[in-house]
């Protein structure tokens, strides 16, 4: 694998931008003084995308695509990569670790807008609007208060309180509703909100809604058991990942009234492109709101999505910072002017710093500022010296053991 030892001229380095990513990104780019930068609408086949991926140095995507260990392999260039979302399960981290490859997303840049679809779609439920609506399409009239109510005073129960779950529960509460949430750790909660388990949450919550990442203890985790524990006449509500709910027993129990509704925007499996058509058991319920995975997907969103990755890409090639990196530890150190920069990336075992110190040492290389940090895998160091020293320094870094990927930046 050929890897560049310094840091290219701005006009070189590439981006390819998948996906159909905010305009507002190319907009940072271009300002921060980058031209070589591709915008394409969709996700890429992965033939092609193994073809084009070996020629840039920066990628941003979205959900769709998938940057996978045999991907990386073709990435002979590749510096650093931007989920232009909340999630990064779409990437193999380690593999992109392994080869010093740096992973950027954007975990709260659409927080509100997830927040504010799920009680849009909680209040559509209780108000039986989706079943009357598609009744209404085919020419049917059904004017009724039977299981129609008010949000107020309802309980919601929310599973998972981070970003979402937190903005979520203050909006609920502005409603006048009752908040009660379940987190694997003990969190603070916000205005009158409890902490309760699961258990307690299921059995007495009008609406349940998801919000918890992508890990082995979350797959499946609301399955025929947890949706027969559910409150009769509840709603379940899923905008976190499609390998949370099971989705066979959930159209079972919308079917047979266990359940008033339910509204999922992820599913386990989801069509590639607009084209491609969407299977579920679910189709066909009109009490149930079916949407495309767009949760984040508002104007607003996607812009300041755009806008915090970009900058974050920027960072990272202009001075080697990382700074909320998902698989990098977390290095930020001011520019020296009249300094050249040393980013050295290695496997996080003993004695690496020792080995880079005294090569400096034995080769009289003054170290103008040095900064270190190490996750459970690699190492992450900068580096500022003189710029005379900066070739020599170079050279004897790329022999010191343990080291994956390390390059002079400017």
């Amino acid at each position: 694998m050929t890897l560049p030892t310094t840091s290219l001229d701005k006009a070189k380095i590439k981006f390819l931008l998948l996906e159909g990513i905010h305009p507002s990104a190319v907009e940072v780019l271009r300002a921060a003084g980058y031209s070589q930068i591709e915008s394409l609408p969709s996700a890429l086949p992965d033939e092609e995308l193994k073809r084009r991926i070996a020629d840039v140095h920066f990628i941003g995507i979205r959900s769709r695509t998938q940057l996978t260990a045999d991907v990386f392999a073709h990435a002979h260039k590749l510096v650093a990569a931007g989920c232009f979302c909340i999630g990064t399960n779409q990437v193999d981290l380690a593999a992109a670790r392994e080869r010093g490859i740096a992973v950027f997303n954007a975990p709260y840049s659409n927080t509100r807008s997830v927040a504010e679809l799920v009680i849009a779609e909680a209040i559509l439920l209780l108000r039986g609007v989706p079943a009357k609506n598609a009744a209404a399409h085919r020419g049917g009239w059904l004017k009724t208060a039977e299981n129609a109510y008010e949000i107020r005073g309802k309980t919601l129960g929310v599973v998972g309180y981070g970003a979402i779950g937190t903005q979520l529960s203050v909006l609920a509460e502005a409603l006048g509703m009752h908040v009660q949430f379940h987190d694997i750790v003990s969190k603070l909660p916000l205005g009158n909100a409890r902490q309760v388990g699961l258990a307690e949450l299921l059995a007495s919550s009008d609406i349940v809604t998801l919000h918890v990442p992508e890990t082995p203890s979350t797959q499946w985790m609301v399955g025929a058991e947890q949706i027969a524990a559910m409150k009769p006449g509840a709603i379940l509500i899923n905008a976190s990942r499609g390998t949370v709910v099971e989705i066979d027993p959930l159209a079972e129990a919308v079917q047979s009234g266990k359940l008033l509704g339910a509204a999922i925007d992820v599913f386990p499996v989801e069509p590639r492109g607009n084209k491609d058509e969407f299977l579920s058991p679910l189709r066909g319920l009109d009490n149930v709101i079916l949407t495309p995975h767009i949760g984040g997907s508002t104007m607003e969103a996607q812009a300041n999505i755009g806008l915090e990755v970009a900058e974050k890409l920027v960072r990272y090639s202009d001075t080697g910072a990382t700074t909320s990196s998902v698989n990098f530890p977390e290095v930020s150190l001011p520019s020296h002017p009249g300094k050249h920069r040393l980013l050295h990336v290695h496997h996080n075992v003993p004695g690496v710093l020792s080995e880079i110190n005294r090569i400096f040492s034995d080769n009289q290389i003054n170290i103008s500022a040095q900064y270190l940090q190490t996750n459970e895998k690699i190492g992450y160091v900068v580096i500022d010296l003189d710029a005379g020293s900066s070739e020599r320094a170079l050279e004897k870094l790329a022999q010191v053991p343990g080291t994956i990927r390390s390059r002079v930046l400017f």
